[in-house]
């Protein structure tokens, strides 16, 4: 799969990389229709009959099959059903000079791709072998996810993205993994935190003991510090036998102290204590017990103004910030935006039992253009709701354009996934730049991007920012 930080094949150069299977009996007629195709830039190979063109199919290649019908030996429909066998979701296209209505509706009934009556224009066939490879594309692209995903069962805490953001944080994490210093993950809501948590748990020698992670924003004031330490038989009313707090419980693994900012004043002094003596002491007791654990925390707040503001210890963020990590919102990995929807949409659909859907552009564009204040937990649910049918509202913007031009739209529609989401973003890109006639700053404020990254991509997008002033 193709992302924003990898080059982008153009429309046609793509088309020679995808093979086209032409079968047709009257090799004059079938040549013919090779050479026309190859000038267009189709790969194109020809086979005589059905049987002949069986021996060249597998579950990779062809891309798509284009069959006359009345052939002898085997008929197109008969080599459409060996085809399935082989490959259910191939596109086969079929072409017959006799054909009639009960025989195209069986036919699509049975799975073919498309029925197309001779005489025809080479403009319709064209055209519908152009949308079939397309459908093969995104056939393939999920297949990949799924392969992706299958080889990944053993651990589900993956970082999905190929953004240049994305590669930086997956280089850090390689490289911190390993070792015993305390980490403090700074981010927005939704940016993934605890994720990071867990792979940077799973990735260390310490990943064959417990991953323990503790809201510190959730657990009642009252009660949090028994959670941490746990207590004594008697230690309070209630506590009626002796219990083992979280900290002593992951002893050997890693603690997740996540809302960080959320914890009291009063119990930020002991856990300050833990973290330098590495022993805690249950409620009730004098008796102090050694542990072993690395502590990851998170936080959505600047510890660092906090500490100034005296709301949090200074000294215990020193102590927790040995290592940082801050996660970039998803407004600034847009990049990331349509393979993080379809890892979250083939979840979905695992979960739920459900056939995947195909992300029609109007929908890619709808998310490309969201601020995504909820981040990757928001994109998540919105991938929920696209597998169960709630649709996802497309704002009015892109209908209205979609009208005015609907020409281009038609054309890019027939683009692989990858390419039309690189003039989505750059067209977004020149609306933006437009409205601010020109000014980058107040442009790539307006879009969530960082200079950097802004000049990056009007460079990529081969964008004049001149053109706009």
């Amino acid at each position: 799969m193709v992302f924003f930080d990898e080059p982008l094949p153009k429309p046609k150069e793509a088309l020679m990389e995808e093979k086209i299977l032409f079968v047709d009996d009257e090799k004059e007629a079938g040549m013919g229709f090779k050479r026309i195709l190859h000038k267009e830039q189709y790969k194109v190979e020809y086979c005589e009959s059905g049987k002949k063109a069986l021996t060249q199919i597998s579950v990779d290649l062809p891309n798509a099959i284009v069959t006359d019908i009345m052939m002898p030996e085997m008929d197109g429909l008969t080599l459409m059903k060996n085809i399935q066998e082989i490959d259910s979701e191939l596109p086969v296209i079929l072409i017959t000079g006799k054909g009639n209505i009960p025989m195209a509706v069986k036919a699509i009934q049975d799975g073919a791709y498309d029925f197309i009556e001779k005489p025809f224009e080479l403009e319709v066939l064209q055209k519908t072998i152009a949308k079939a490879l397309e459908k093969r594309r995104l056939i393939l692209e999920v297949r990949s996810l799924q392969h992706e995903n299958a080889n990944l069962k053993e651990s589900e805490f993956n970082l999905i993205g190929k953004s240049p953001t994305m590669t930086r944080l997956k280089k850090v994490i390689e490289n911190i993994a390993d070792s015993e210093a305390n980490v403090l993950i700074e981010g927005e809501t939704g940016t993934g935190k605890d994720l990071i948590a867990r792979v940077l748990h799973e990735r260390s020698k310490r990943r064959k003991k417990n991953f323990v992670a503790i809201n510190c924003g959730a657990i009642p004031e009252t009660i949090i510090e028994s959670e941490l330490f746990g207590h004594e038989e008697g230690a309070f009313t209630g506590a009626s036998r002796r219990r083992i707090g979280k900290f002593e419980y992951a002893n050997g693994g890693t603690v997740f102290l996540d809302e960080i900012e959320s914890m009291p004043l009063h119990l930020q002094v002991k856990l300050l204590r833990v973290i330098q003596e590495r022993e805690i002491e249950r409620l009730g007791s004098n008796n102090p017990i050694a542990i072993d654990v690395r502590i990851v925390a998170a936080t959505k707040k600047d510890l660092k103004q906090a500490s100034a503001q005296d709301k949090f210890r200074t000294d215990l963020y020193y102590r927790l910030n040995v290592i940082q990590v801050s996660l970039p919102p998803l407004r600034h990995r847009s990049e990331d935006i349509p393979y993080l929807f379809q890892h979250f949409v083939l979840q979905a659909c695992a979960q739920y039992d459900l056939p995947t859907p195909e992300p029609s552009p109007d929908l890619m564009r709808d998310l490309l253009s969201r601020d995504w204040e909820g981040n990757v937990r928001e994109l998540k649910n919105e991938a929920e709701k696209y597998v169960l049918g709630l649709n996802l509202e497309i704002p009015d913007f892109y209908r209205e354009s979609n009208n005015n031009n609907s020409t281009d739209m038609e054309e890019n529609n027939n683009l692989a996934l990858p390419e039309q989401i690189f003039l989505i973003e750059k067209s977004i890109i020149e609306q933006e730049l437009s409205k601010k006639n020109g000014n980058a700053k107040n442009t790539y404020e307006a879009l969530g991007l960082n200079r950097k990254t802004f000049y990056d991509k009007i460079k990529k997008f081969g964008i004049n920012q001149s053109d706009f002033k």
